[in-house]
């Protein structure tokens, strides 16, 4: 069992390697089944959960924009409302991913499960980035988009993501201390990336072959 993470910037490939992943360790991919969960939870319907969702890129700025009014997540209390705020979603989305952990184990894309599932010792956390400029291509070369549209999303993103994680999280999510392995996803095939981290979960004793 096990479980390994996958945190990419924007332009790293982390939706075309984190499956790969985890079909080749034949551990469940835990991905758009999560913001699903989510909803049920919270008794809101998917849709709304998914645009709460961090890996959403518009979710994401309402995530972020929310958070400058609402208290600090150290030692506040949660306040009372009958709308979910962002805190609700992302509380909910940690007691999803410590119980995936705790039960089937698999591999995550994003949700700062790095830091979620920092302590445990049967998960590998890895990152996954490069240069903008290499992201800018690579991602403009999968989307077919153009540059300029393709250089706007990921600016947002890569922004929304780091506010995010340094908000409730305190640290960058960019900081090499959160993984086991990071790797320059822009300088590497994408078969070579999943060889790479399969090995490292291997080594872990994560998954099978």
């Amino acid at each position: 069992m096990g479980i390994v993470t996958v945190s990419a910037s924007y332009g790293a490939a982390g939706a075309e390697v984190a499956p790969m992943v985890a079909a080749r360790l034949g551990l469940p991919f835990h991905d758009r089944a999560i913001p699903a969960q989510v909803a049920g939870r919270l008794g809101v319907p998917v849709a709304e959960a998914e645009a709460n969702d961090e890996t959403v890129i518009g979710g994401l700025w309402r995530l972020v924009a929310s958070l400058g009014t609402m208290p600090d997540p150290v030692g506040g209390v949660l306040p009372t409302a009958t709308v979910p705020d962002a805190r609700a979603y992302r509380q909910q989305t940690e007691r999803i991913l410590d119980e995936v952990a705790e039960t089937t184990g698999g591999v995550v894309l994003g949700r700062a499960a790095a830091m979620v599932l920092a302590d445990r010792a049967d998960a590998l956390h890895v990152r996954l980035d490069g240069p903008p400029e290499r992201r800018l291509e690579a991602a403009v070369a999968r989307s077919g988009r153009s540059r300029d549209d393709v250089r706007r999303e990921m600016a947002a993103n890569d922004r929304g993501r780091e506010a995010y994680v340094r908000h409730f999280y305190r640290c960058d999510p960019a900081a090499a201390r959160h993984y086991h392995l990071v790797v320059d996803s822009t300088a590497l095939s994408v078969e070579t990336v999943v060889e790479l981290v399969v090995t490292a979960a291997l080594a872990r004793g994560i998954g099978s072959r």
